[in-house]
């Protein structure tokens, strides 16, 4: 336990020491101040979410991983480390790819279902940010961050990949995260439609009504391209940030607020629904050709 609260604050001085130099560097709100609105709110979420979220989240993994096993006969004892099945026959390398691509799709989704009428309360508290920076990436209500956590791991494992190369994927997810909610004005030029860059989040956390439920992939904007949520106009960067929801200050509040909120409608009426993530809606992007070009244009128009 010591140790692991001792790795925390290195790595915590270090990320602090990086996206303080970037953020002024390459500032994507210039003038904003570490010292702003909000601090004492995420730095709180940072021990919250490392201490406290993050064991529940091992926790209900455990829990439903067993519940699933026991259902399907299985006993955990006897599954290999390196995973089962024809999944687990390929190199590590190709299974990395893979986890890639079909989590960020499952978060692409699971995000989708958050921005709806029955979950956006426990969303928008992510949402409440005024003033987004690397320090914001950690403000998810629990039942955000472990619901999000389960639906992105459990498939994944069940398909049969190696538990080893899961383990690998989770920092880079936890690096990229922060990385995107950072101060800065980076776009990744022409690789935009590769990788989320920092500019593609933030349009995500605005207000502004054209960028509304739009970039919900946390890697690959690409799913975002092909459901058409995919917004970045050319030479233009976010600036206004939150939600209009009466969300209040401070993480004790905010734990309890979804469950005092009144039901609400999310960043918009009826755009947002996972069914648009369906298997069936899927299958029928590929029975057509898709035409990225288009989505594209339309996007930047």
């Amino acid at each position: 336990m010591r140790q692991g609260i001792i790795e925390f604050f290195i790595a915590f001085a270090l990320l602090a020491g990086f996206f303080r130099i970037v953020e002024r560097i390459w500032p994507g709100v210039p003038g904003q101040k570490w010292r702003r609105a909000g601090l004492g709110t995420d730095l709180s979420y940072w021990f919250f979410t490392s201490i406290v979220t993050k064991w529940m989240a091992r926790a209900a993994l455990i829990v439903a991983a067993v519940l699933i096993f026991a259902a399907l006969g299985w006993s955990p004892r006897n599954l290999p480390r390196n995973g089962f099945g024809p999944i687990a026959t390929q190199p590590r390398w190709l299974q990395a790819i893979e986890i890639i691509a079909i989590g960020d799709l499952l978060a692409y989704a699971m995000h989708r279902a958050f921005h709806g009428r029955r979950l956006w309360a426990f969303h928008c508290i992510h949402h409440s940010a005024e003033e987004v920076d690397w320090l914001s990436a950690t403000r998810f209500h629990p039942i955000n961050d472990v619901l999000t956590r389960l639906v992105q791991s459990l498939p994944l494992f069940l398909l049969g990949f190696s538990p080893l190369v899961l383990a690998g994927y989770i920092p880079l997810f936890t690096f990229y995260t922060i990385m995107v909610h950072a101060n800065v004005s980076w776009t990744f030029g022409p690789f935009k439609y590769v990788l989320a860059s920092p500019v593609f989040h933030r349009w995500h956390h605005t207000k502004e009504s054209e960028a509304l439920d739009k970039n919900f992939a946390g890697l690959l904007p690409i799913w975002d391209i092909i459901f058409g949520t995919f917004y970045m106009p050319i030479g233009k960067l976010p600036t206004d940030f939150g939600t209009t929801e009466s969300v209040p200050p401070g993480i004790g509040a905010q734990l309890i607020y979804p469950f005092r909120a009144k039901p609400a409608a999310a960043m918009t009426s009826d755009v947002v629904s996972p069914e648009a993530v369906s298997p069936g809606s899927i299958r029928g992007l590929a029975s057509r050709p898709l035409d990225c070009k288009q989505l594209i244009r339309s996007a930047e128009s």
